[in-house]
């Protein structure tokens, strides 16, 4: 008769050690790809994100929105451009990154969680300005710099000031937007932001959604794997494409005291807690 209940009271149970485990710890988690296009999907996120504060642990949103920002551009007359998978950011593209990634999605992001029930805090460039960051040059296949115009990497975080706001109550939705020396503002490939920021706090845990189930190895998903073995499978060309940076920006938060990186497919619903919270996981767990 209640054979339905027991099974939804053991699923809680497994939950238990991780709970515990990791009750009080930071997870930084880079939001994007089809978990933000999908309304569904939108809503399954926001409330794996605020559960995990209700239970006791500390999550960090962190977002970009390239398609997005893609989309805008366009609508402007303005062709998107790309060097090596870096965005080229002009004058004119830098006012449409600011005005998609923290005037619209960062806002968007905040209303949902509170919506949700949750407390949220929205930062992107000089709002707040807990990105430090300088301009990025890329090298060709020469060795030459190539100038990527607004284009930066971190070159620091205001900890302080965000852990500030997460003993307030709030969950920090940052915008991968940073502010140099000078106050220009700076367009960050928010893998890289997250894997930074991620370090910085000494996270728990990083976690990068994504539109695949993981890291694949001849078309099936490679549930656990050591930085050692990641970086083989870089050079061999088993891990190719897109999925490089992801993992970099994961080798490299754990070289910087992460505990460990997950990748997880973010079009499956609740894939946050599936990764977290069950004995098996989802997608890919990244150790050292």
């Amino acid at each position: 008769m209640f054979k339905h209940l027991i099974k939804r009271a053991n699923a809680v149970l497994e939950a238990l050690p991780y709970l515990t485990k990791f009750n009080g710890k930071t997870i930084v988690i880079k939001y994007g790809g089809a978990a933000m296009q999908s309304d569904e999907l939108k809503h399954s996120v926001i409330q794996d994100v605020v559960l995990l504060k209700m239970v006791g642990m500390e999550p960090i949103l962190v977002h970009g929105g390239g398609p997005e920002i893609n989309k805008a551009l366009r609508r402007k007359g303005l062709e998107p451009k790309f060097v090596g998978g870096y965005r080229v950011t002009d004058k004119e593209t830098m006012k449409v990154v600011q005005k998609v990634l923290g005037e619209k999605i960062n806002q968007q992001i905040v209303s949902l969680i509170k919506k949700a029930g949750g407390k949220a805090k929205g930062f992107y460039g000089k709002k707040g300005r807990v990105i430090k960051a300088f301009k990025y040059w890329k090298k060709d296949a020469d060795g030459n710099q190539v100038d990527l115009g607004f284009t930066g990497q971190v070159g620091g975080i205001r900890y302080r000031f965000l852990n500030k706001w997460m003993k307030l109550g709030y969950i920090p939705v940052l915008s991968s937007i940073g502010v140099g020396k000078r106050g220009g503002i700076y367009n960050i490939n928010a893998d890289k932001a997250a894997a930074a920021i991620a370090a910085y706090l000494k996270a728990e845990k990083l976690i990068m959604m994504t539109d695949v189930l993981g890291v694949l190895e001849s078309g099936k998903l490679v549930s656990e794997i050591n930085t050692y073995r990641a970086e083989k499978m870089i050079k061999s060309g088993s891990i190719s494409g897109g999925m490089i940076p992801k993992v970099k920006s994961c080798l490299y938060s754990l070289r910087k005291g992460v505990k460990t990186a997950h990748i997880i497919d973010g079009r499956l619903p609740h894939a946050i807690l599936l990764e977290l919270f069950t004995d098996h996981g989802i997608g890919t767990m990244v150790r050292k």
